[in-house]
């Protein structure tokens, strides 16, 4: 561990291009680990640094009174190191936040194994390779999956690509189960308008025969890997099964083609049964966290 040299890079001396090429470059490369991507969620974030940008890792932070901490931005399921580390590397690493924030709470990549001292959970994401027909695909489908479908097509619901930014939004506002706080509804606006300016995303909306929005989700693309990152239903949507309807017809749409669909997962069952029952497999990575403030401020949380 002593022959890695890591360098921890401010904002502004980080060499984005270089940076974006060391992601593109990795086995577990993922669309929040992008430059761009982060500039999104946050207004400044830090990075840790190997080499000529060999091995690196964002350090997305605040500052709460004298104390910097690390925290999981929302919409970025999983950061971590990129490329995949060595037991050595990923010991270096870890050594070297645990040094530098005395509170965290971040997810790492899937390809970022724990080494012993780490405190960490085990979280679990879902995922569906495209690669094959819609036939085969719709084989794996969970009988339960098979019979929400068979509900929803009574109500001749309308599947469109395309759904504007502006509608998407409004929709999220008035139909989110959780109360968004402005600032977080800000984000996604902003995540959105640049991703869908770039053909980087779209947006996914099911209409019903009265032509009123009733469910909608935003997917993101980076290389082959397809990111289920935003959804919503409204309660006239759940009751005709809307966003079963919205995920077959994408899964249809792009059946055969080589994307992995990236549903993120979730710690909540009847997400997770959703997901699943398109035949989605889990995959594992690691919540890590530790909290080493003082006594009078082991309160300190995101």
């Amino acid at each position: 561990m002593t022959n890695i040299k890591i360098n921890y890079l401010k904002y502004d001396e980080i060499d984005t291009d270089k940076w974006d090429q060391c992601v593109a470059d990795a086995p577990n490369a993922l669309v929040y680990a992008q430059s761009w991507y982060l500039d999104k969620l946050c207004p400044v974030w830090d990075a840790l640094v190997v080499d000529d940008y060999r091995y690196i890792m964002p350090l997305t932070f605040r500052r709460k009174f004298r104390f910097s901490y690390l925290f999981q931005p929302l919409y970025c399921q999983q950061l971590g190191i990129f490329p995949t580390p060595t037991k050595e590397v990923t010991a270096a690493f870890y050594h070297e936040i645990i040094t530098r924030f005395s509170f965290a709470q971040i997810h790492l990549n899937a390809m970022n194994l724990p080494i012993p001292e780490m405190q960490v959970e085990v979280r679990y994401n879902l995922l569906l390779n495209l690669n094959e027909t819609y036939s085969d695909l719709s084989a794996s489908y969970s009988q339960h999956t098979i019979r929400k479908l068979k509900r929803a097509s009574h109500y001749k619901l309308n599947y469109i690509s395309g759904l504007s930014l502006k509608d998407y939004l409004q929709f999220k506002k008035e139909n989110s189960a959780v109360k968004l706080k402005k600032q977080d509804l800000l984000t996604l606006h902003h995540l959105l308008a640049f991703s869908t300016s770039r053909n980087l995303g779209e947006i996914y909306g099911v209409y019903d025969k009265a032509n009123r929005l009733c469910a909608a989700a935003f997917f993101v693309r980076y290389k082959n890997r397809v990111t289920f990152l935003n959804a919503v239903t409204s309660e006239a949507g759940k009751e005709q099964n809307a966003m079963y309807f919205l995920i077959d017809q994408f899964i249809l749409m792009h059946a055969g083609k080589d994307y992995l669909l990236d549903f993120e997962g979730s710690m909540i069952d009847g997400v997770a049964r959703l997901y699943k029952g398109f035949g989605a497999t889990p995959e594992t990575y690691f919540y890590l966290w530790w909290n080493n403030l003082p006594a009078w401020a082991k309160w300190l949380k995101r």
